[in-house]
């Protein structure tokens, strides 16, 4: 499975021996934040530390904090966007209502 722009990233595995390596991987290595409204997860292995989730909205990403994403400090339409320009798709989003 690849985090690349255009794969899928449900985290699920396929038949092919190395999509479960891949996902073992990604399962072993993220984390769950949950809200209200939506859970953002965070694979610190897969981070570039771009940083565009802490310049985005530092209410919900900072790094100097425990837990440091707060997925309630923001609407759940701006915590998705700015999840969504994750360069490196550390960070996933997954809405309560959908």
């Amino acid at each position: 499975m690849s985090d690349a722009p255009g794969s899928s990233a449900t985290g699920s595995a396929g038949d092919d021996p190395s999509d479960a390596a891949a996902f073992h991987h990604d399962t072993a290595t993220r984390k769950a934040y949950e809200g209200r409204d939506v859970t953002v997860s965070f694979d610190h292995v897969l981070c570039a530390h771009a940083a565009e989730c802490v310049r985005g909205l530092p209410a919900v990403f900072d790094t100097g904090r425990r837990p440091w994403i707060l997925p309630d400090g923001a609407p759940a339409d701006e915590v998705a966007s700015v999840v969504g320009r994750c360069p490196s798709g550390a960070l996933r989003v997954t809405r309560a209502d959908r």
